[in-house]
């Protein structure tokens, strides 16, 4: 159970959205101290250079996170649209599946029956009444 199954469809959103801008600031936070472990080992480079080594690191780390972030979603619906499709023809077959075993059920009820009225025909006509009263 996740923690916004009980949640009002705006409340879900609000929830979406702070979780979005928390995620956002992480990776712009995880980006930049990339950048200053990378531009730190350039100790050569002059300080106006390295800031920019540094900046444009950061937007390139953030660009590769928000590219993997769009993959996974794209692959969230696919597989979304996959299982939802799977659902409807499991849902279409399941009464399918109760009919035939209803039908089934029935046949062999109806073959039991024949072959009983058919083994009284061929029994003595007072044969189930003698036999009833000795039981």
């Amino acid at each position: 159970m996740s923690a916004m199954e009980g949640l009002p469809v705006d409340m879900r959103a609000f929830h979406n959205e702070v979780e979005g801008h928390l995620l956002a600031a992480a990776a712009r936070e995880e980006a930049r101290a990339a950048a200053a472990c990378f531009a730190a080992r350039l100790d050569r480079l002059p300080e106006a250079q390295r800031e920019e080594v540094e900046r444009l690191f950061a937007a390139e780390h953030l660009a590769l996170a928000r590219a993997s972030w769009q993959r996974t979603a794209r692959r969230g619906q696919e597989l979304r649209g996959e299982y939802e499709a799977v659902y409807r023809r499991l849902r279409a077959r399941l009464p399918a599946g109760l009919l035939l075993g209803c039908a089934l059920l029935v046949a062999a009820d109806l073959v039991v029956l024949v072959s009983i009225q058919g083994c009284q025909a061929s029994l003595p006509a007072g044969f189930l009444r003698t036999s009833i009263r000795l039981a």
